[in-house]
């Protein structure tokens, strides 16, 4: 962290090398950015950051705006335990998904709980829907608490996160995604590449008047878009597509195939956001008595525990949720307890389970 010589307000280039300064720390359970750090870029002293936090109207507001740029710049959250109990472990690791309605998450979820309660560590989770808006809100409650660890679901975050957790140093893993460059950990699979062995998939089945049918959640959108991009690549027409508000319901699934119908009668098809959308497509697809897979090829994402017992049975893609949760535990716990992560991104990978559907 850069050090001032004086009290004066902080200049822009000080501020900013501050700023990155915090950021590029290494990574450690007790070098989080302080009120301390907040000050010296303030240009002002602790006590004035913490009324400033805590009672800001009994500040000058000139003063006020300087901590918060502060605040804002270093990615400063105030800890919400006391200060004696800084220096132990609340062994509380916190859990952030998209929705609680939707199975896709449980198997992960439950295999999370159990991992980490075999190790002495309990699970709070949290919904953050499918709004960036709502996952800032939630980590800037959770990462004030200082819980040992932190997952997410996904790796798209707005810049406010990232730097929030950045600054904070404490141990975080994305999971049911992939990336290159994760926040710390990662454990998960490629969307991308579902979507292209999907295609490859149905052209080796004959099919060619493919459609998707997706959310609108940044994971959905990815799969859909590389879908029609691996179709293009593989010589088929151009894909139809139907986007619907996240998360994707059985409704969803009958209003795409209506509309992808509509769009392209000789449809012969359909890749779908979630085993619940396909679930949809079968529905709608036996009212207007199209026979599956005759007619249309149905196949869906997830492998939830109704699929196989669907009439006919959902082809569909099997993600290792359980292994997911397992190796997030994992990774987590060592780093807490001081246990070297060797592997920090954990490809676990995906299979097309194969069913009457298609």
């Amino acid at each position: 962290m850069a050090t001032r010589k004086s009290t004066s307000p902080a200049n822009p280039t000080t501020a900013s090398a501050a700023a990155k300064a915090a950021a590029d720390k290494p990574r450690s359970r007790t070098g989080s950015v302080t009120v301390v750090d907040v000050a010296r870029l303030a240009g002002v002293s602790a006590m004035t950051v913490s009324r400033a936090i805590n009672k800001p109207d009994g500040v000058p507001p000139a003063t006020l705006a300087k901590v918060q740029d502060a605040v804002r710049k270093t990615g400063y959250v105030p800890n919400l335990l006391a200060g004696g109990l800084r220096s132990q472990k609340s062994r509380l690791v916190a859990a952030l998904v998209p929705t609680l309605t939707s199975p896709v998450f449980g198997e992960t979820v439950q295999a999370l709980t159990a991992a980490l309660d075999a190790r002495g560590y309990q699970l709070m989770l949290g919904q953050t829907g499918y709004e960036k808006s709502r996952e800032d809100d939630l980590l800037g409650a959770i990462i004030g608490r200082r819980p040992d660890g932190i997952v997410l679901t996904g790796v798209e975050h707005s810049a406010q996160t990232r730097q929030r957790l950045l600054a904070a140093r404490i141990p975080v893993v994305e999971m049911w995604d992939l990336s290159p460059s994760p926040i710390d950990m990662l454990v998960g699979f490629s969307h991308e590449a579902v979507a292209a062995a999907v295609g490859q998939y149905l052209l080796q089945r004959g099919q060619r008047n493919i459609g998707v049918i997706g959310g609108a959640d940044d994971r959905a959108v990815r799969r859909s878009n590389a879908f029609v991009a691996a179709a293009l690549a593989l010589g088929l027409p151009r894909p139809a597509v139907f986007t619907t508000a996240a998360p994707t319901t059985l409704a969803s699934g009958r209003q795409g195939l209506q509309t992808l119908l509509a769009e392209r009668p000789a449809l012969d098809a359909v890749f779908c956001s979630s085993d619940l959308q396909a679930l949809g497509v079968l529905t709608e697809a036996q009212a207007s008595g199209i026979a599956v897979p005759e007619q249309i090829a149905v196949i869906g994402f997830g492998d939830l525990a109704f699929s196989r017992d669907l009439h006919p049975a959902l082809t569909t893609v099997r993600i290792d949720g359980t292994r997911i949760g397992r190796e997030a535990a994992r990774c987590l716990v060592d780093q807490v307890e001081g246990i070297e992560v060797t592997e920090r991104v954990i490809d676990v990978g995906f299979s097309i389970v194969e069913r009457a559907s298609s």
